[in-house]
């Protein structure tokens, strides 16, 4: 059997692969702590959970506009615009069911065979995916550990050219919980205004940040909001994976593009998670603030009892929930290693080669779990380390 080809370069998520092999083991006895899954560990708040149970004893749970209820559109539009000191007209929001949508469409509806585009290496597996899918040519950066897991602008000066279509940002990371800096983006912006191309701003986890920081959107900078898709949801933020809800900010000729992609795929988002989604942004948002400490004071005690083990480095992560230890003293793949923590220690991690071949000698750890579990992790981590491991410096 034949299949067509813009299916053939298409793997699996790392994630669930790695999650897969874990419950195997915990089928068979293991206890396994989990660091590999990236979603948060707290449940849904319950303001949001009764807004959408509401909805559904109401009867809304039939179809909505393709493009998102307008009166969602409005919310996002005023908080998006209000935290990233823009103007956003409704027009230019485009709801869909979970953020990859905004991801996937804009691409297809930008993108022609042959068309060149600049992507984050370590990153997300689905932009290589995407790009390829839509068959453009994908154009790794290499995200440098030193300049905290920013762009390596010396690549990407190198890189870019007129043949570039889009330029795929993701701040902070997944899976190294950088954060671009202003500077950079104002190089890259330059960069796009240049060669005429648009950028893709993944900004899934910009509310997820530490240190009182904050997290500049390139589409802040002068001329870059025509030209830009900023790609957001509520998975991270509200803790609400499952309910799928995410939206995308772009020109207003372009959203009518992808609303109708949507409507031809996946038609619209459940009318009661969008009105969820409404109670997420215009209901309290205390326990976000106090999420976000929380996780920071697990980052904490994770990245510093790693960098305690020998042979261990870690960046501090500056937003997300994931660190990304360096692992190239032990002169072993990262497979290698995550599979001997997986197999002897029973942590579940998954190695940076799964986000791509400037990801290899490290590991992602997601710290979206109990901090009694991530203690335990690192020790074990650093028991089977010592036992089976030896970095050479």
């Amino acid at each position: 059997m034949k299949y067509a080809s813009r299916t053939q370069h298409l793997m699996p998520e790392g994630a669930y692969q790695v999650l897969a092999r874990a419950q195997s083991l915990e089928a068979n006895g293991h206890k396994i702590i989990h660091l590999e899954i990236g979603q948060p560990d707290f449940e849904t708040f319950e303001n949001i959970k009764l807004a959408g149970i509401k909805a559904i004893k109401q009867g809304l749970t039939r179809y909505t506009p393709p493009i998102g209820m307008k009166s969602l559109r409005e919310v996002i539009a005023e908080d998006a615009g209000h935290r990233r000191g823009i103007e956003i007209h409704p027009d230019q929001v485009v709801v869909s069911p979970g953020a990859k949508p905004n991801l996937f469409f804009p691409t297809l509806a930008l993108v022609e065979p042959g068309d060149e585009v600049i992507y984050p290496n370590p990153g997300f597996p689905t932009y290589e995916a995407m790009i390829r899918v839509a068959g453009g040519t994908p154009v790794p950066v290499p995200l440098l550990e030193e300049n905290n897991f920013s762009f390596d602008l010396e690549a990407f000066n190198h890189l870019v050219n007129d043949h570039t279509r889009l330029i795929i940002l993701n701040s902070p990371s997944n899976p190294t919980g950088g954060v671009i800096p202003r500077s950079d983006l104002e190089q890259i912006a330059a960069a796009a205004q240049r060669h005429n191309c648009w950028v893709m701003s993944d900004e899934i986890y910009a509310r997820i940040v530490y240190d009182n920081a904050s997290v500049p959107s390139i589409a802040t900078l002068p001329g870059m909001l025509d030209r830009t898709i900023i790609v957001d949801g509520f998975s991270k933020t509200y803790a609400m994976t499952g309910w799928r809800l995410g939206f995308g900010i772009m020109p207003k000729d372009l959203a009518n593009k992808v609303q109708l992609l949507l409507t031809h795929s996946v038609g619209c988002t459940a009318h009661f998670v969008q009105v969820a989604g409404i109670e997420a942004l215009t209901g309290p948002q205390e326990q976000v603030d106090l999420v976000v400490a929380e996780y920071q004071h697990r980052r904490d005690v994770l990245v510093d009892r790693l960098i305690a083990i020998p042979g261990v480095t870690c960046q501090r992560p500056q937003g997300a929930f994931y660190a990304f230890p360096n692992f190239k003293s032990f002169r072993r793949s990262s497979s290698e290693i995550a599979d001997l923590l997986l197999e002897n220690a029973g942590v579940a991690v998954l190695p940076g080669s799964s986000f791509g071949e400037y990801g290899e000698g490290y590991l992602r750890l997601v710290y979206s779990n109990s901090l009694e579990n991530i203690e335990l992790a690192v020790e074990r981590i650093r028991l089977v380390l010592l036992t089976h491991l030896e970095p050479v410096h």
